[in-house]
């Protein structure tokens, strides 16, 4: 089971213009196949006269009847692109229900933001995944948001206003718990075709446009400089291999040319020793005079600087021979590494290439396969939990239920101090009785001593 894909943004700028363009073809994005974009169809009828998004979003703000002033600053539209994963969304194209798709998809779209709101909604089949590209115009009616939380100012008379005016007003519809509402019922809404909402409160964010573009250009260019580096150490392989069989023919042409010095020594050296040399000691043997052997004498050092000179050359003859192997290895070597660069280029590339995009694939598959074990996680957590409340608040409202509105405890106590209050009360009453008594005695016997006292004092008199 698949999930949905639903973006919400807020236009930026009063026109639009270049989501108008890319919405409606007017530039062509890399990713977009052009044999297919005539596909691609407008779902929502535009009124008469009106021929673009952009003056249908336009039409209708001035159709709405709205009186406040709208501001340059103000958010004219809201873009809305609907889509699923693109495994589910292919299975719906290949079954025949895209156009059922659509229709649904613009049902949701007129009961969760209004028919006339809803001023546009473009089909692309151009792109990977079939996906819908629709704008709403924030039309909303009612007290404003941020008006039902300001208070009335102490000392200031304040004047409601009224709570059914038209008003344009993005920031009333894009609510935190509108939002969340949005990706309720539009998976609802979904649900048909095997595609579901995705874990709530998730970090997992959209990949937009530009930044698609810019990883895959910043990829590209990390292949393309791959291969310029091939292809750069190929050219010096080559350049080398050139350069190796220029040296082997100019090694070739030394050698020749150091044979023929030698050979041409060897005979002149042989010329010299057989003949020349033999008159010249025979000369001076017969005259005896030092001219001749001062003669003979330099034509024999010159002999012996010959047979230097000779053997000088075989030994370069013989380091000449040496070398062609040498040569010849590291041109065998050199033809490998141009061979093993060819076949980078030709293999290696191509299968880093497939290697990424099934890494990518399996970075998907692990990301979904995570999610859902998320979301099995928290369902059986929450349902535990759920369970252990459930029996403990059921346990405490049974015995709260079945527990009278006075304790038995504190009946007995409240009787036992009422007792105790009776008998403190009698008591203290019994002993004011008593009191009374003895001062009244008290007091008869005073007044009986005064009215005597009295007499006593009048019979004197």
């Amino acid at each position: 089971m698949g999930y949905i894909s639903i973006q919400i943004n807020k236009a930026k700028g009063s026109a639009d213009t270049g989501a108008s363009d890319h919405i409606e073809r007017k530039t062509i994005p890399k990713n977009a196949d052009p044999t297919r974009t005539c596909l691609n169809r407008e779902l929502v009828d535009f009124p008469d006269g009106v021929t673009n998004r952009t003056e249908a979003i336009n039409h209708r703000i001035r159709t709405a009847g709205i009186k406040r002033k709208i501001t340059p600053d103000q958010v004219r539209a809201i873009r809305i692109v609907l889509s699923g994963t693109h495994e589910d969304m292919m299975k719906v194209q290949d079954e025949g229900r895209l156009n059922e798709w659509c229709a649904d998809n613009l049902q949701w779209l007129h009961r969760t933001f209004g028919r006339e709101n809803t001023v546009s909604a473009v089909l692309h089949m151009d792109e990977h995944t079939p996906h819908i590209h629709a704008t709403v115009v924030p039309i909303v009616t009612g007290e404003r948001r941020k008006a039902k939380k300001k208070q009335q100012v102490e000392g200031k008379r304040t004047y409601r206003k009224k709570t059914d005016a038209i008003r344009l007003c993005a920031d009333d519809v894009l609510t935190r718990e509108k939002l969340s509402a949005y990706h309720d019922s539009y998976a609802e809404a979904m649900a048909k075709y095997s595609l579901q909402r995705g874990i709530r409160g998730s970090e997992a964010r959209h990949t937009t446009t530009a930044q698609y573009y810019r990883d895959l250009k910043r990829q590209t260019g990390e292949l393309e400089a791959n291969v310029q580096q091939l292809q750069t150490e190929r050219q010096q392989a080559e350049q080398k291999l050139d350069e190796v069989k220029q040296g082997i023919k100019s090694e070739k042409l030394e050698a020749a040319k150091t044979e023929a010095k030698a050979a041409l020594v060897a005979k002149v050296g042989s010329l010299l020793g057989s003949g020349k040399l033999k008159e010249l000691e025979a000369t001076a043997q017969a005259t005896g005079l030092a001219e001749d052997a001062q003669a003979a004498k330099d034509l024999a050092d010159k002999c012996n600087r010959f047979e230097k000179k000779i053997y000088d050359l075989e030994l370069t003859r013989t380091i000449s021979i040496q070398t062609a192997p040498q040569i010849r290895m590291i041109q065998n070597n050199d033809n490998v590494m141009v061979e093993k660069i060819q076949t980078t280029l030709m293999n290696t590339i191509p299968l880093w290439k497939n290697q990424m995009v099934l890494a990518l694939g399996i970075a998907h598959s692990n990301e979904a396969a995570q999610a859902q074990r998320q979301v099995n996680d928290i369902t059986n957590a929450l349902l535990k939990q759920n369970a252990e409340k459930l029996h403990m608040a059921s346990v405490e409202t049974a015995k709260e239920a079945e527990r009278g509105i006075v304790d038995i405890e504190t009946l007995k106590k409240t009787n036992a101090e009422l007792i105790q209050t009776l008998d403190d009360v009698m008591k203290i009453q019994s002993e004011g009785r008593e009191k009374r008594i003895a001062a009244e005695a008290e007091m008869a016997k005073m007044e009986n001593d005064l009215k005597g006292k009295l007499l006593e004092i009048r019979g004197g008199v």
